[in-house]
């Protein structure tokens, strides 16, 4: 499990192929410390396996149905890659709660200025939106960010200048692929729904069970 506070830019340094999975090596600068094989490290939001660790040297395995299912059947030699570290017990969550499982591949669709920060925004299957609330969470190749907007089939977020600098956002263009881990809460929400007969959340529904006052609009 991660928080989507990204700890290091790698890149790609090369990538391989053996026994049927792609091997991925990543220079690491500065060098985690005390990286063991067998360690899970999110790369662009994916939860891998450490297979080797020298140096400033990580590499991973990654199986095809990963490359299939993420942007790393794309990535290349000289790519960044945001990587973080599993999460510690007792280590502060400064993000959110990310288990590095990507939902889906977006397209990001806008880069706008707006006031000394950048809108993103962000294609995605409709049924990934279902899962997304305004004000809440979505990790975006990995990193934690707070939804401003979200319609069916997209959503966007605000990337502060310190974001921008420290991911690999700061390459991102439109057109560009990016992976997608929506808030696992709001999925067992609703599953939990689903069970009872409740296909989607209304403000009908946040009044009848006590959540809204009638005739209040929920923010």
């Amino acid at each position: 499990m991660f928080t989507g506070l990204i700890e290091h830019l790698g890149t790609v340094t090369e990538v391989g192929r053996h026994g049927g999975v792609t091997a991925l090596r990543i220079s690491v600068t500065p060098p985690f410390e005390d990286v063991a094989a067998g360690e899970s490290i999110s790369v662009d939001g994916v939860c891998l396996t450490v297979t080797d660790a020298v140096g400033d040297q990580v590499s991973f395995d990654v199986v095809p149905e990963t490359l299939a299912r993420t942007t790393l059947g794309r990535r290349r030699p000289g790519d960044l890659v945001n990587l973080e570290r599993s999460l510690r017990l007792g280590e502060l969550v400064g993000g959110h709660l990310v288990l590095g499982h990507v939902d889906g591949v977006g397209r990001i669709s806008g880069l706008r200025p707006a006031g000394g920060q950048v809108e993103l925004t962000v294609e995605v299957p409709g049924e990934l939106t279902e899962q997304m609330l305004p004000k809440g969470s979505v990790a975006v190749d990995g990193i934690s960010l707070t939804l401003v907007t979200v319609r069916r089939g997209d959503f966007s977020v605000a990337l502060i200048p310190y974001t921008r600098r420290h991911t690999n956002l700061r390459e991102k263009r439109v057109g560009d692929v990016v992976n997608i881990e929506t808030d696992y809460l709001a999925k067992w929400v609703l599953r939990a729904l689903a069970a009872r007969g409740v296909d989607r959340v209304s403000k009908e529904l946040l009044e009848r069970t006590g959540f809204a006052e009638p005739g209040h609009t929920p923010e």
